[in-house]
């Protein structure tokens, strides 16, 4: 292995931060806002406070992978912080699970970007190609070509990578703000006069009251609008001055993005009472751009749907960056088959886990279509994402006492106390939102197996793990014992 080409530290601070905010603003902001009033019905005028709840669990995380970062600085993260904080077979569990949930959105997110295209062309009067854009082999063909166009981008390194991330994450927030304008300037007095005029009526208001379960699962819902920061740890190998900008990227990308999901938010439900948005038929997805279409000219509702379009793209290079790392991370560390460590020689990158990551990504593709629903690929990752930030909060805790040496390089957060009060409390505020959302997917009702997310989630779990068992009993025969290995970090 150590022969073979490695990883280059090559990715910037900006560059570090675009990749955080890319995997975190897309989906979670035009869709998950809103669809929580139809995933948890209920939940009426209480959103707001629910997304804030949600960011409690995901800062508790981003000071546990800032402080395990700073310590570890190598590609995949989250595979190294729990291994060395907990168990080698835990730390498998906690990446796979990452890897298995990530891997499942790409191709969700994949599949739900052409919808938005799709408005676009509506908005800009091209009927006929947004309807050719929703006919389903054109759509999943659309869906196929953005997973395998951004492998191949990722392919050619992190030069091309950071070219095109940049960027698109400056677009995003430009026409992100277009929506909070919108929204901050119409109330919903205006919405309502707007809605009459055309002859459509709007649900009367009525009141939700305030129910702490309902609330709890509707946050742990908007939870997964905060899962992406960690992919800038997954890049560690190939950051510049790890120890510094790790952690300052991680934290930074948390704040921007937490303050501009509020405002993205608090502005639609301005102008769009939540009774309009919790009356979105069955089998619909209320969107953004869909809500505020009717405050909106023709071209003021593609210049929405087309920053929903971007922010969706902008999702998929930085989570492939991410799962692809976790898969090489684990064949460096012996516990996964060597093919998945196999480094292009030119531009660096690790070629064989992008090429395996998108093959997962085009099985999330599949999956979606066949489903028809783009909220059972945030199911499985929001289950996947709970374990895994659970068990970094847990290695947090853990790893003073079982590798003193690691805790020890840590240059953030470097008070034992304040660690301990980051783990404890990130432990149990996670354990809390995990249970909630398993108690209410155990609680829907399916006709198949397949249907339910944590079914899917469990059986790839299952398999990945046999794997992992098979691979590890092969390095002990190799190796004999194996503390000395899992009690170090992998060489660069």
């Amino acid at each position: 292995m150590s022969a073979s080409p490695t990883l280059r530290r090559d990715l910037g601070f900006l560059g570090l931060t675009a990749t955080g905010v890319c995997s975190m603003v897309g989906a979670s902001i035009h869709i998950m806002p809103f669809l929580v009033q139809v995933t948890v019905p209920g939940i009426g005028p209480w959103v707001l406070p629910a997304f804030a709840f949600a960011a409690l669990p995901a800062f508790l995380a981003a000071l546990a992978y800032a402080a395990l970062a700073s310590a570890m600085p190598r590609a995949g993260g989250s595979y190294l912080f729990a291994s060395r904080g907990l168990h080698p077979s835990l730390g498998f569990v906690a990446s796979f699970s990452q890897w298995v949930g990530l891997s499942v959105v790409i191709g969700a997110v994949s599949h739900v970007i052409p919808v938005f295209v799709s408005g676009v062309a509506e908005g800009l009067g091209a009927g006929g190609l947004a309807t050719t854009l929703l006919d389903g082999p054109v759509r999943l063909a659309i869906a196929l070509l953005l997973v395998w166009g951004f492998v191949g981008l990722n392919l050619r390194g992190l030069a091309a990578y950071e070219r095109t991330l940049i960027p698109l994450m400056l677009v995003m927030f430009a026409l992100g703000v277009i929506v909070i304008l919108v929204g901050a300037s119409h109330d919903q007095t205006a919405f309502a006069a707007v809605v009459a005029s055309r002859g459509v009526a709007i649900p009367p208001p009525r009141t939700a009251p305030f129910d702490v379960a309902t609330f709890i699962a509707a946050a742990a819902v908007l939870f997964s609008s905060f899962i992406g920061f960690d992919a800038i740890a997954q890049a560690g190998g190939e950051a510049r001055d790890p120890a510094r900008t790790l952690p300052r990227a991680i934290l930074l990308t948390f704040g921007v993005v937490t303050a501009f999901y509020l405002s993205f938010a608090a502005a639609v439900y301005h102008a769009v009472p939540w009774e309009v948005v919790a009356a979105t038929p069955a089998g619909e997805t209320p969107t953004a751009s869909s809500l505020l279409a009717p405050l909106l000219s023709p071209l003021g509702r593609a210049a929405i749907t087309l920053g929903a379009a971007v922010a969706l793209i902008n999702d998929l290079p930085g989570m492939l960056l991410s799962v692809s790392r976790l898969m090489f991370a684990w064949a460096r560390d012996g516990v996964f088959p060597a093919w998945a460590a196999d480094v292009h020689p030119v531009t660096r990158t690790p070629r064989a886990a992008l090429l395996a990551s998108g093959a997962m990504a085009t099985v999330g593709v599949l999956l979606s279509h066949a489903a028809g629903s783009f909220s059972k690929g945030v199911d499985i990752m929001v289950v996947a994402m709970l374990v895994n930030f659970l068990l970094i909060a847990l290695a947090l805790l853990v790893i003073p006492r079982r590798h003193p040496a690691l805790a020890a390089r840590m240059t953030f957060l470097r008070s034992p106390r304040v660690r301990s009060i980051v783990g404890i409390a990130g432990v149990s505020v996670l354990s809390l939102f995990l249970a909630v959302h398993v108690r209410r997917e155990l609680a829907t009702p399916v006709t198949v197996w397949y249907e339910r997310p944590l079914a899917v989630w469990a059986v790839v779990m299952g398999i990945g793990l046999l794997i992992h068992r098979v691979e590890l009993r092969r390095l002990r025969v190799r190796e004999g014992d194996l503390a000395a290995r899992f009690a170090s970090l992998p060489e660069e």
